[in-house]
Order: C-alpha cells, then sequence, then structure tokens
C-alpha cells in the first residue's frame, strides 16, 4: 500500500522527513521526493512517498500530477501551513480539514457556461463533523479554503476574500492539489490538512516565521491518525 505526502516548504517537509525517517530518491527541478517503507502490521508493508513540490499553484500541481502517473497512492495527503481569515473561530495553531475549495484568482463570465469547471468550487466528504477540542489546539472538521497566488498580509486582500467567498483559512496550493486528483478520480482519496500559522494581516510575514514550527508540530499530529 502507498500512501503519499504533497508539502511545499522545506520546513514543512523536515518534521515529517525526521519523523517517518524518509530518505531523499529523486530531485526533478523543484521536486524533491522521499520514500521509506514501515511496517503496517499483519506483515504488511506500507510505502510512504513525500513530495517536497515548492510553494504555488503550477508546482503543486506538476507534483500531483507526477504522483497519480507514477505511484498511483490508495491515499493522497496536502498537508500545508495557511493564512487565517476566520479569527472569531480559529486560533493560531489550530488545524483545519476543510471539505470545501475555492479558486480566487481566476475570473471566467457566468456566460461562458462551457469553462464553469474554472471557477466551481470543489467538494470533498472526507471530514465534515463537529469540532475536536485536543486541549493543544482545536482539529476543524469543516471550513472554506480559498487558494489564491498571493502571501496574505494585507487587510484589504483578507476583507476581498471573506466578502466574495466567506473563506475560513487561504493557502496557494489546495485548489490545484484537488483538481489534478479530480481528473484522475482520485478525490475519495484526498485528505487536505492545513495549519494556522498567522491572521492574513501586517504581521503575517513575521508571525508565518515564528509560529510555523508549532502550526507544523500540530499538523503532523494530525497526519499520523490520517497515515
Amino acid at each position: 500500500m502507498t500512501k503519499a505526502i504533497v508539502t511545499a516548504m522545506p520546513e514543512e517537509a523536515s518534521i515529517i522527513i525526521d519523523k517517518l525517517q524518509l530518505q531523499e530518491t529523486k530531485k526533478l527541478g523543484a521536486l524533491t521526493i522521499f520514500e521509506w517503507d514501515i511496517d503496517g502490521g499483519d506483515d504488511e508493508k506500507e510505502h510512504i512517498v513525500l513530495l517536497l513540490c515548492g510553494v504555488w499553484k503550477i508546482h503543486c500541481a506538476f507534483a500531483t500530477t507526477y504522483l497519480c502517473e507514477n505511484y498511483s497512492p490508495e491515499k493522497i495527503i496536502n498537508i500545508w501551513i495557511v493564512w487565517n481569515l476566520n479569527q472569531s473561530e480559529i486560533k493560531i495553531g489550530d488545524v483545519m480539514i476543510p471539505n470545501t475549495f475555492i479558486q480566487h484568482d481566476v475570473y471566467i463570465p457566468e456566460a461562458i457556461n462551457e469553462l464553469k469547471y474554472l471557477r466551481d468550487p470543489i467538494f470533498t466528504d472526507y471530514a465534515i463533523g463537529e469540532d475536536y477540542n485536543l486541549e493543544k489546539f482545536t482539529l476543524h472538521l469543516n471550513g472554506i479554503c480559498v487558494t489564491w497566488d498571493q502571501f496574505i498580509d494585507n487587510e484589504d486582500l483578507k476583507a476581498e476574500l471573506v466578502e466574495v467567498h466567506s473563506a475560513d483559512i487561504v493557502d496557494m496550493e489546495a485548489y490545484s492539489f484537488l483538481s489534478v486528483l479530480k481528473n484522475y478520480d482520485y478525490l475519495d482519496r484526498a485528505i487536505v490538512i492545513k495549519s494556522v500559522s498567522d491572521g492574513a494581516d501586517s504581521s503575517a510575514s513575521t508571525d508565518h516565521v515564528d509560529n510555523l514550527k508549532l502550526a507544523m508540530d500540530n499538523a503532523v499530529a494530525i497526519l499520523e491518525f490520517t497515515l
């Protein structure tokens, strides 16, 4: 059984690589692949592959396509750090498994129906339920994640995303990740784990760095349940 993890930054991936004792096996431009076989119990071996793809939708799409073409994994987990748009309910370090995904930075007129797939939301049914208070952080089991090709550190941009999409969090890759999986008919294999590092405001760049390890440690705690 192959289980796959797709993530963007070395700072995110290193925690997972160390915990699962993964070894680098291949490098393709911005994409680096790490793999290892672990004991799955009952004399079964689980093959774990991690794709460190780099930030941005195009890098994520390339990595996810490569993954589907070369591994056909039974479970595909996207784990990433995100910006928080809903500070009344979501806190720094909280983890979300969203169920609705929207692409913000595309404009297709409503009249052009044949291109509606570019603006349509993508829905997953992996986790829709009550949130879990895990004492150190909250696990949110539904929510709206919007994907945009910008680092969000501006209150006006933040307000735009909330007004247009009622979004809870924003990232730079999830919609791309799921779009590829949808084309391979792999959506039912996907799990998206997002952990909040900052508030998408004027201090986001500093908070992102300061809180990255906290956010990833919490995300990896949830990852271990899902593997």
